[in-house]
């Protein structure tokens, strides 16, 4: 049986700019075996190419600009194939403007069809601008849906998802956002693992360290789920979910004999954690509001 893996990045293979431990001996393990696989993350700024080296510094090695697909990518993909031909006015960064100019979907200030929110640092101007647009008839459309990312273990950053907030606040209008946990993003990805396995895999693997994007979106793109607990996620928090994941590991290290003898530990069992409180309060994902007809709900203004 040939398994196809999906597999998140911050949380899963590395913490800030330090590998956690096993995920070079677990990348390995992969290409070794022969096993495709795809590192999938939300993060919009890189390009596929930098996200290679950075892996190279960390002493991953092996790996290609074919082994990794973006939120930016996702978000390129979307609009060339629901609407070619398109204009966009683009908050956001090289990852994003890179994505969008390979798929010559042209950048357009004056009467885009789309504004696109990416991960970045707005300015003010920029914010305005996008504003106007989106007042004369351009969609908003945001490449992810998280309102924070994390920095370090003590300090978050704004996201994309905040950023498209704003906008959604300032014009009334709803964004659409791509990245996990949107089913567009699993169901090219799939396409791509199929690519690079020269055919359909017998069953995919997400791993991934959110409950809300990793998980969520396996589940309902029907694939395997396995949360790591290396990441954002805390053992005691999976309770709180509906959907489950179909195992918890302790990190991505649990799975390097398994890749390599091929056969499945008995160990890592599923695991449905009773609920508790979280530990960081508001809302970490746009998609977690579902009532639409409803007025947004304000975020809290401290964590």
């Amino acid at each position: 049986m040939k398994t196809g893996y999906l597999i998140d990045m911050d949380g899963v293979i590395y913490r800030e700019n330090h590998l956690i431990a096993g995920a070079a001996k677990f990348v390995e393990a992969l290409i070794a075996s022969g096993s495709p696989f795809l590192f999938l993350t939300n993060n919009s700024a890189p390009t596929p190419e930098d996200l290679a080296l950075r892996l190279k510094h960390l002493d991953i090695h092996g790996l290609s600009a074919r082994h990794f697909y973006t939120s930016a990518l996702n978000t390129a993909d979307f609009l060339s194939e629901t609407n070619p031909g398109c204009s966009v006015f683009v908050i956001g960064e090289g990852g994003l403007l890179t994505a969008l100019h390979e798929r010559k979907i042209a950048n357009d200030a004056i009467k885009p069809r789309y504004v696109v929110v990416g991960e970045g640092a707005p300015t003010t101007e920029r914010l305005t601008k996008a504003h106007e647009c989106i007042e004369r008839g351009a969609g908003l459309l945001a490449t992810n849906p998280d309102n924070w990312c994390p920095v370090s273990s003590e300090k978050t950053r704004p996201g994309t998802g905040a950023t498209a907030a704003f906008l959604e606040a300032s014009t009334g209008r709803r964004a659409y956002y791509l990245g996990k946990p949107n089913g567009y993003m699993f169901q090219r990805a799939r396409r791509k693992l199929a690519d690079l396995a020269l055919g359909e895999p017998d069953e995919v693997v997400m791993i991934g360290d959110t409950m809300e994007t990793d998980i969520r979106g396996a589940v309902e793109a029907g694939m395997l789920a396995y949360l790591v607990l290396s990441g954002s996620t805390q053992f005691e928090d999976i309770g709180d979910y509906v959907y489950q994941p179909t195992r918890v590991l302790q990190s991505v290290a649990d799975l390097v004999e398994e890749i390599q003898t091929g056969k499945v530990s008995s160990t890592n069992n599923p695991v449905i954690a009773a609920g508790s409180a979280h530990s960081k309060s508001g809302l970490r994902h746009q998609t977690d509001v579902f009532a639409f007809h409803k007025p947004r709900p304000r975020p809290a203004m401290t964590k």
